[in-house]
């Protein structure tokens, strides 16, 4: 099933972290919990330069998400447009989609005892928008939202200064 995807240029990134700004004011996140986070890698030096890096880890809404699988209460299911969607009052808190998240893109919050994830800004999309983080908020332009019809289905290898990274619908992930 083709689904909504985000795509996230991590090379292009600058650390900012206006993503996570956008998905917290939208979806009033808890302060300490991060459903879309960013991962800075470095500083190291790369042929006697200082360099700075940034990976944004994320729900990559995986077309066989075995967080869905593994809730006890089914409160991860995939609506019709394809969202996998976490509904946080259906939670028990059990963690058992966390451990089986393979982009570790599942919080918990403490506080409320319930998992969080990105929804993709589900009720954002129901009216035709797109997610917060990608609502022309990001200065390095690097978070794209893409439609069903035009989602990337490939996955590939690419080397970045000797650090080997797997890309995935334009996202890159550290291997």
């Amino acid at each position: 099933m083709d689904t909504y995807q985000l795509l996230i240029d991590d090379a292009a990134c600058w650390g900012c972290q206006a993503c996570e700004v956008a998905c917290k004011q939208e979806n009033n996140i808890p302060i300490d919990v991060k459903i879309i986070r960013l991962v800075e890698i470095g500083p190291r030096y790369i042929d006697g330069k200082p360099d700075f890096s940034f990976s944004i880890a994320f729900c990559r809404q995986c077309e066989a998400a075995p967080c869905i699988d593994v809730c006890p209460e089914a409160a991860i299911q995939r609506l019709e447009n394809g969202i996998v969607y976490l509904d946080s009052e259906k939670c028990s808190g059990c963690r058992a989609c966390m451990a089986a998240c393979p982009d570790d893109a599942i919080a918990f919050d403490g506080e409320q005892a319930v998992a969080m994830k990105c929804n993709l800004c589900a009720h954002r999309v129901e009216k035709g928008l797109v997610p917060a983080c990608a609502d022309n908020i990001c200065p390095a332009h690097c978070i794209t939202f893409v439609p069903p019809e035009k989602t990337i289905k490939k996955e590939y290898s690419v080397d970045f200064a000797g650090i080997g990274y797997s890309v995935l619908s334009g996202g890159y992930r550290t291997i």
